[in-house]
Formats: C-alpha cells, structure tokens, sequence
C-alpha cells in the first residue's frame, strides 16, 4: 500500500471486478447462515476525497449471476418466488450521497431491486491505495448493511412446525471493492 496523499487520489474510477465481490448473507431455518454472491456486476463512479460530497458511485448485479454454491437453491432465488430475474435482470445502485464520519464513508442511494427504488445506507472503510504492476492507481473499499427483502417485494417463505421461518427477511450485504482510476483523470 503507497501513501499517496487522499486529494492525490481523486478521480474517476472502474470497479475491477475480478479483484471485487458483493456477497450476502441469510439465515437459513433461523439455526444457520447461507452466504452467497453475485459474479457478475459494473460500475465505478467519481470519487472526490477532499470533499466527499462530490463522490457518486452506480452499481449494476446481474442477477443470473446469483452464486450459493447450490444450484437448485440458485434456481429458486432466480424465480418469481423470489427476485424473479426473468422479468428484472438486473439489481442497481445509485448513490445520491457521501458523507465522511470519521474513517468511515456513508454512501446513501437508492437500490432498485425487482423494479422497486428504496433508500439504503452503505458504511465503507478505506482500506488502503497501491499502485499495480502496471502504473494503475487502485483504491479499496469495504462496506456492509443490513436490509429487509420484503422491503423489495421479495416475500417468498415457509412457516416451520417449530415456529419461525425457512429464509429470514433480514439480509446483510457486504462489498469487497477495487476500483481503478482512469487514467484520463490521473
């Protein structure tokens, strides 16, 4: 990691989606946690860290590209019983805020989920700067929420005779990101 000073950083930037994951996580029967990702997303934005309300970050998942390690739990999140990437094939994020707190970015947007906009809060850690091999200015963020699905009309669930739930309606997402500036904006 280089020491680059923040304003050095500001800039356009690409997410590298090869060195990035968004992940999440539910309960399964209320006893354990299935975590999953999406592989395929884009997007980057400008980031401006002298002053961070400048920032905006787009995100857009694939949702096909939904990954639990379990093909026929992936069939089913696929599925109008869940998010129904038939109709809705993609997940987006826009921010329409940045807001430093201390080391932490609050990066509020809107997150569209089967046609359905509802303001979300992602607090993201700088985790650090580098230079790659290749001249390439790379930034990393890691952030984490927790959201209510059905908030997005994801509803599907199964009562158990025990009491409780099959899926839980809380959901945590978690992002790993590495972002590369463009080099029009270096």
């Amino acid at each position: 990691m280089t020491t680059a000073t923040t304003s050095s950083l500001t800039g356009t930037y690409v997410f590298d989606v090869s060195h990035s994951q968004i992940g999440f996580t539910a309960r399964h029967l209320m006893v354990t946690k299935v975590r999953g990702a999406f592989n395929e997303f884009s997007g980057g934005g400008v980031i401006d860290f002298e002053n961070p309300s400048n920032s905006k970050v787009e995100l857009k998942i694939q949702g096909e590209s939904i990954d639990t390690r379990n093909a026929d739990r992936d069939a089913h999140l696929k599925s109008n019983d869940f998010f129904g990437f038939a109709e809705f094939p993609e997940i987006t994020f826009a921010s329409t805020s940045v807001v430093k707190k201390g080391d932490t970015y609050a990066v509020t947007g809107d997150l569209t989920i089967k046609g359905i906009g509802k303001s979300v809060t992602v607090d993201f850690d700088f985790t650090g700067t580098a230079v790659d091999p290749w001249g390439n200015t790379r930034i990393g963020f890691e952030g984490k929420t927790t959201i209510n699905r059905t908030d997005w009309g994801v509803n599907w669930n199964t009562a158990l005779e025990a009491g409780g739930v099959l899926v839980s309606e809380k959901v945590d997402l978690e992002f790993e990101l590495s972002a590369i500036r463009n080099a029009e904006t270096a």
